[in-house]
Formats: structure tokens, C-alpha cells, sequence
């Protein structure tokens, strides 16, 4: 029999003829939580209507049931008189931490825990009733204790069931869900996510009221917090509607943190997120995760990092298309028009191997303290393209191959362009870690190797696509100008560099932008919530 002296939540509850009982009340209380389907509780009724008997009227005596037709059960099976109180929605048994039943939990008047004993021991429940009999000043009743066996294991409380325990835990923090509840009878609950176009195109995980409670113990935000307003449709994403959208994606209650980030990032002005799911060109938002939350989530930086198989990567960034889609209304042949689309539109998340590079991370680049976890979004091109160099041993000549293969981004004669994210391999970093090249010597190359003469980047009968005259602000150029060598990218910042990948490659990858500056796409970064 344990001793605490913590106080009991205070609690009123109908029994079954619907009279309140309020706790405390000012008298000691018996708390007697059980349920019918178990044997051992089956075993202690006799005992608590004993001591409901003996007991009753100078102190409360109840039995605390967790289910409203097991509740009848018991007192007809056992002839009770003692007040059996419906707990049926098991706040009272989560919020005084039952665990086993029988529970049975001696409280002070004023609500202070005294005794709790779980299971059955029949030593404590006879130092039990000498204990109420001294508190109230009866006698102890009379009990065939050589009928009981010396000890019994009890149960599992409902209160900790699977689901149950996650919907009571947000339950308690407040998380009240408002979302229409949908009842689908017999029909196959995937099957009608598929026919209510909830889908991505895979199955998705119904997100039931307890696995969406579950979801909102991964933060501290209240449900009902407008996280975002999402175009097209420009709908309120709430707390709740996202963590619905996260159970559909497959995410962990952890993960949920850089889901909301994710979508304050995307919702950012600078980063127009209607265009770029408006866009015939093929873009998305590109997730990239820094900070420690990469270990405690496991999310992949080494091998495979931008393809399949690590359940974080994938369903962190599954969930913010979902929201984009369910919620935003983005959706194929809709609002997204993509001539083509990409693979990488179903997710593109990963994090950085800051570990394995070189250079400072991307994260503090951007003014966030190394021990921080953030969230940047890019709106780039659905899928990467590869860059080998397996020959090159300087930094120099190993940057002027970079400088080569970002030329084909968007079209090899279309130059000041916007944002780009390179991803360099671990190999490939440690090629330029040689040279100790910083990113700015990087950029700085890749920009010298990557510029052209402008008479090469003009239309022509040739190839009708190229920069017209009047992008320069010129009609009669000069040879002189014509010579001018224009960059690859409007400014050397806009070369994004961060290390991922496997340890053995000597291949890097590419993701291009869409467009960048006001009428375009800007990448924004937003600190991950730290959630105990």
C-alpha cells in the first residue's frame, strides 16, 4: 500500500440513480476505481460494500466504474448498495493516474491522497479496513478472510489503452478537437479517403479523433491556433486541422513541430506558396531540417537522404502537401497546373549533415544559434539532378564542374537567375575542405566558371530561347558589351551549399529554382518548437 499526500483532482460524477458526488467533500473518502470485465475486481466488491456498510455514514465510500453498462453489471451481479459513480469517460481514472484496477485510493477531507493500493493484497486490505475503522471511529466489519487468496494481480485500467490515454492526455491540456466527425458505417475507411480526394495518390491513415489527439501531444500550441491562412483557397490552417493532415501523411506526435514550422515557413509572403503550386514548372516546397532535432527524430542526412525509406524525412514533408492540398486546395489539374510535375511532389525532406561539413551550417548562416532546430523552405524544382566529378582534386577545378552542371538550370542561356540549392556530397566536400575553401569562395567560382558572354545568352536562329536586349537595358550593344560576362545567378548568396548524402560518391546534386525576387519565390527560415 503506497503513501503519498499528494493532492486528488477534485471531480463530480452521477451514480446510477444520476445524483452527483462532488470530491473532496470534506469527509474522507474511499475511492474505489474498478470495471466489470475484471476478475480481480470481481474478487474486492464484496469487500468495498463491506466497508461501504460498515463505514458509510461518517465517511464516503465509493466505487469509481469505467463503463457505463459494465457499471450495472457489477452492482447487480454483487448486490451492491454501495454508490457506484460512472467514469465511463475515464477523465477521473486518467486524471488520478489508475493505471491497474482495482484502485483503491483512502483521501484526506480535503482531497489529500493518504493510501493507494492496486490489486489485491489481502494484508493491506485488512490493515485498510483497521485504518478506516480508527478514522471514523466504528468497527471494523467482520470478513472470511481465509476465503480470499493471500494476493491477486489486477488489471489494465481503460484509462490506458491504446488511443485512449493520447485522447485523455490532450483532453487534460485542453486540446478540445471542433472538427466535424465523420461516420463511414461499413465502408472501407481507406477506400473512402481515396473517393473523398484526401489523397496524394497513397493510402493514408484515417485520422481518427484519438490519433489526432495523439498528434497534439507533440506540441504545447492550442488546437484552435490559426497557424496559417493557405492559398489558394487562402483557408485557416489551425493546430488541429494540420495534426489531421499529419496523421494522414504517417507522422509521429515528435514530428509535428517541424510539420508547423514548415507551414509558417511556406505561408511566409516572401515565399509565395501560391505560386509556386500555380506554376507550369514543376516546383515545390523543399524542406531542410538543421538542429538537433535531426538526431532526436532520426531523420537521414547520410545515405539516401533524398530518396525513400526513413519515415521522418518522408512524412514530415508528405504532411505539408497534404495541408497544401486538403486544406490550402492545391490540388492536380485545379490550381496546380504542372506541365510535368516530379516524384518530389509528393515529398522532399531531409536534413543537413552538419556533422560531416565542413562549413558552418545553413541554419546559422541565416542568424540561428547552432543548438537551435530550424526549419527552411526553398521553392525549387520537384526532384534533384546529379552532378559526378570523379576526377577533379582541387576545389578549383571541382567548383568549375558545380559551375557547369547549375548552368543547365532552368535553360543553359537563361542567367541572373534566382535561388538554387546545392547539396554537396560528403566526398565532394572534403575535396574542397583540402583547399580550405569557405561557401564564399565557393560561390565565387562557381559564379567566375558559370558566366557567359552575352552575345551567347542572346535568342537567336539557333535557339529562340536566351535573355532579350532589353533584359540589360540595351538596343545597339557594343562589341564591349556584347563580350560582358554575365553570372549564372543574379548574386553569389543565392548559391544555397549544404552537405548531405552517403560517404561513398563523388556526386553532388542540384535542385533548381523556380523564379526568385518579388515575383517569385524567396526561402524562408523558422525556428522548430521545442516540446519537452
Amino acid at each position: 500500500m503506497e503513501k503519498s499526500g499528494k493532492q486528488l483532482p477534485a471531480f463530480t460524477l452521477k451514480d446510477l440513480a444520476a445524483n452527483e458526488r462532488s470530491f473532496p467533500s470534506g469527509r474522507n473518502a474511499l475511492l474505489c476505481f474498478v470495471k466489470e470485465d475484471c476478475p480481480t475486481c470481481g474478487l474486492t466488491m464484496p469487500l468495498i460494500e463491506a466497508a461501504c456498510r460498515a463505514f458509510g455514514t461518517k465517511l464516503d465510500v465509493w466505487a469509481i466504474g469505467q463503463d457505463a453498462e459494465g457499471n450495472r453489471k457489477l452492482v447487480e451481479s454483487n448486490r451492491l448498495s454501495v454508490p457506484m459513480l460512472d467514469d465511463s469517460a475515464l477523465s477521473v481514472s486518467f486524471a488520478c493516474g489508475i493505471e491497474i484496477v482495482p484502485t483503491i485510493v483512502l483521501a484526506a477531507p480535503d482531497g489529500a491522497e493518504l493510501r493507494r493500493l492496486e490489486g489485491f493484497d489481502r494484508a493491506e486490505w485488512r490493515n485498510l479496513l483497521a485504518e478506516l475503522a480508527r478514522i471514523s471511529g466504528l468497527a471494523v466489519p467482520r470478513i472470511d478472510w481465509e476465503s480470499y487468496p493471500a494476493q491477486r494481480p489486477g488489471c489494465g485500467s481503460k484509462s490506458v489503452e491504446p488511443d485512449v490515454a493520447e485522447r485523455l492526455e490532450a483532453a487534460a491540456r485542453g486540446h478540445r478537437l471542433t472538427a466535424r466527425r465523420i461516420e463511414i458505417g461499413a465502408q472501407d475507411e481507406f477506400e473512402f479517403m481515396f473517393e473523398r480526394g484526401l489523397t496524394d495518390g497513397l493510402p493514408v491513415v484515417p485520422p481518427t479523433p484519438e490519433r489526432v489527439a495523439r498528434m497534439l501531444t507533440g506540441t504545447r500550441r492550442d488546437p484552435q491556433e490559426i497557424v496559417a491562412v493557405l492559398p489558394p483557397n487562402l483557408a485557416p490552417a489551425s493546430v488541429e486541422k494540420l495534426a489531421a493532415n499529419a496523421v494522414m501523411a504517417g507522422c509521429r506526435s515528435e514530428y509535428f513541430p517541424v510539420v508547423l514550422a514548415a507551414i509558417e515557413a511556406i505561408a511566409a509572403p516572401e515565399f509565395n506558396i501560391h505560386g509556386v503550386m500555380a506554376t507550369t514548372w514543376g516546383a515545390t516546397p523543399v524542406i531542410i531540417v538543421n538542429g538537433p532535432i535531426r538526431h532526436r527524430l532520426g531523420m537521414n542526412m547520410g545515405m539516401m537522404a533524398l530518396g525513400y525509406g526513413n519515415r521522418a524525412n518522408a512524412t514530415i514533408g508528405r504532411a505539408v502537401k497534404l495541408a497544401l492540398r486538403n486544406i490550402g486546395g492545391a490540388r492536380p489539374g485545379d490550381i496546380e497546373r504542372s506541365t510535368f510535375g516530379a516524384i518530389g511532389k509528393f515529398t522532399t525532406c531531409f536534413a543537413e549533415w552538419e556533422e560531416r561539413s565542413p562549413w558552418e551550417p545553413l541554419h546559422v548562416e541565416r542568424g540561428f544559434a547552432r543548438e537551435e532546430s530550424v526549419v527552411t523552405v526553398f521553392g525549387l524544382e520537384a526532384g534533384s539532378r546529379q552532378i559526378a566529378d570523379q576526377h577533379s582534386r582541387t576545389a578549383h577545378a571541382l567548383c568549375a564542374s558545380f559551375a557547369l552542371g547549375l548552368e543547365a538550370c532552368w535553360h543553359p542561356k537563361q542567367h541572373l537567375s534566382g535561388e538554387v540549392l546545392l547539396v554537396v556530397s560528403p566526398e565532394h566536400a572534403d575535396t574542397i575542405a583540402r583547399n580550405k575553401w569557405s561557401k564564399a569562395q565557393v560561390r565565387e567560382r562557381i559564379q567566375q566558371a558559370s558566366a557567359r558572354p552575352l552575345r551567347e545568352l542572346l535568342p537567336d536562329q539557333e535557339c529562340g530561347e536566351g535573355m532579350p536586349l532589353k533584359t540589360f537595358g540595351l538596343e545597339n550593344p557594343t562589341p564591349e558589351q556584347l563580350a560582358h560576362r554575365v553570372p549564372k545567378f543574379r548574386r553569389p548568396e543565392d548559391i544555397n551549399i549544404i552537405v548531405a548524402g552517403g560517404e561513398a560518391g563523388k556526386f553532388s546534386a542540384i535542385f533548381a529554382g523556380w523564379l526568385s525576387g518579388p515575383t517569385g519565390s524567396i526561402s524562408v527560415s523558422r525556428r522548430v518548437e521545442e516540446v519537452p
